[in-house]
């Protein structure tokens, strides 16, 4: 008994879902993608947006507002802020290579290049001066 109301239940709902998508007038429907737009999109293979290829190495201050900003701003996991002198100090006394290696190769809670993995290891470097100018 249990089984047939079962099936009742989800060929109601299957066939109200259909007739509620087929009652969606083009406004309606045009706002809907309008809302879900921001979310992504859907290509077909072979049709998808051509992507322009990088001109050149991009300089420290994208990279870092691309993919260092979400740690080292707010100093997530112990991560050096931007600008701080303290934070950073430990880590430039080590010197240059032994900074650039953890931030090329990752470091305690820091992944390989920030996880920036198609920053080149000039790129990265370029972020670290970027993040400590005038320190």
């Amino acid at each position: 008994m249990s089984r047939k109301i079962l099936t009742t239940l989800i060929a109601a709902v299957a066939f109200s879902g259909a007739a509620f998508a087929a009652s969606v007038n083009q406004e309606e429907y045009d706002a809907i993608a309008e809302r879900i737009k921001p979310v992504g999109n859907v290509y077909l293979a072979g049709s998808e947006p051509v992507v322009a290829e990088p001109t050149g190495p991009r300089d420290g201050a994208s990279v870092y507002g691309t993919f260092c900003i979400a740690c080292h701003a707010t100093g997530v996991s112990g991560a050096p802020k931007i600008g701080d002198a303290a934070d950073w100090a430990p880590r430039i006394a080590q010197g240059e290579a032994v900074l650039n290696d953890h931030a090329i190769n990752g470091f305690n809670a820091m992944p390989a290049k920030g996880a920036c993995m198609d920053c080149s290891d000039e790129e990265i470097i370029a972020a670290i001066k970027h993040m400590t100018d005038g320190l």
